[in-house]
């Protein structure tokens, strides 16, 4: 039996099998709002076979998106147009849906990647904000530093983008405080240089991500999984390591947190050395630190590497983001590959390999050969 095809229960939901396919930003909203494009990929995916498809990264507020095309779930217009899409993949697909809930911090208000993927100009002018006035890069705009009331509001900003997720019919819920983004930017010493108790020591920075993890528990349904995306290290001297991240997994399966989805990278330019699997050590680590499953990322491609990650215990799923888009239906082929079953829309079933090629397909009173 394929270890990677095995079902997993996270709190009242379970996943038919471990394949996640990441949070990708689309850069095709308005205004915040989903819109047909996100019907056609979320779509697409949620017919995949894949266990449990993730939403692009979501802003609580209208600033705390990445781009200006990035969804948001702030309101009651981003609420209905993300509804709708959610209804038909629940309607037609058998995947589980999530939504990773997010504010970009000093990293917001940039380009689509097709149009140069920079920070807006002044022409364009968009509060950012973040634990210190220190800018990402060169070149990037200076955020303002958060006051303890601003904090506040954003933790209920959290909490209320996780309602609005759980009454339009999501699965499951991740908060994101990775890829340098603004729960990531408190965690991480390169961005915070705080001097009062959210600054410092580890503890002092975990404590507004935690207080967030906090908000959006109460306010998440607990027989829904709800998950953290972490750092397993920023790969500069002086910034988060794999030690610090597994105390932070801690705190977090403490205060309720399901699963955690472990990456890296993403708080300043860094040299990383990119390869097949190569975050997957950071997941591995903090499985055996911390006693919630975990989500290994990063350049897991083959369906035998997926199977292997899981199989020996590295991580209890494995998420694929670039190789899902390059090949949509990657769990129905990883499945032929390692003698396993996933699931068809019954509109796709002719494709399945118990009935081709070599098979009689019976569809209703229609037969093919």
């Amino acid at each position: 039996m394929s270890a990677l095809f095995s079902p997993l229960r996270l709190a009242g939901q379970e996943l038919p099998n471990r394949i996640v396919i990441s949070p990708m930003c689309q850069y095709s909203a308005e205004e915040g709002r989903a819109t047909d494009w996100h019907m056609m990929h979320l779509g697409m995916l949620a017919t995949s076979g894949a266990g449990l498809v993730m939403l692009e990264a979501t802003a609580v507020e209208p600033e705390g998106r990445i781009s200006a095309a990035d969804l948001g779930l702030y309101d009651d217009g981003t609420e209905a147009a993300l509804a709708r899409v959610v209804a038909a993949c629940h309607r037609y697909g058998s995947a589980r849906l999530g939504i990773q809930i997010a504010h970009a911090g000093r990293k917001a208000g940039v380009a689509a990647p097709w149009q140069g993927g920079g920070p807006l100009g002044p022409e364009q002018p968009w509060r950012r904000v973040g634990p210190s006035a220190l800018s990402f890069a060169e070149g990037w705009p200076v955020p303002e530093a958060l006051s303890d009331g601003e904090m506040r509001h954003l933790a209920q900003a959290f909490a209320d983008t996780a309602a609005r997720a759980a009454r339009i019919g999501l699965d499951v819920a991740e908060i994101h405080a990775a890829h340098g983004y603004l729960l990531h930017q408190f965690l991480s010493p390169i961005a915070n240089r705080r001097t009062d108790d959210h600054g410092g020591p580890l503890e002092n920075r975990m404590r507004f991500p935690l207080r967030v993890t906090e908000a959006v528990r109460a306010a998440w349904p607990k027989d829904r999984p709800l998950g953290v995306r972490l750092t397993g290290s920023d790969w500069l001297e002086g910034g988060i390591t794999v030690e610090e991240a597994a105390i932070f997994g801690e705190a977090l399966r403490q205060r309720g947190v399901d699963f955690l989805d472990v990456t890296s990278g993403g708080i300043a330019r860094a040299s990383i050395p990119v390869g097949p699997g190569y975050q997957v050590p950071f997941a591995a680590a903090l499985r055996q630190r911390v006693e919630i499953p975990v989500m290994a990322v990063g350049l897991i491609v083959a369906p035998e590497q997926a199977e292997r990650i899981v199989a020996d215990g590295q991580a209890d799923l494995v998420a694929l983001g670039r190789t899902a888009l390059d090949d949509p239906r990657w769990a129905w082929h990883a499945a032929r590959t390692l003698g396993a079953t996933v699931a068809y829309a019954p509109q796709y079933e002719r494709a399945a390999p118990q009935v081709w090629p070599g098979h009689t397909y019976r569809f209703g009173t229609d037969a093919m050969n």
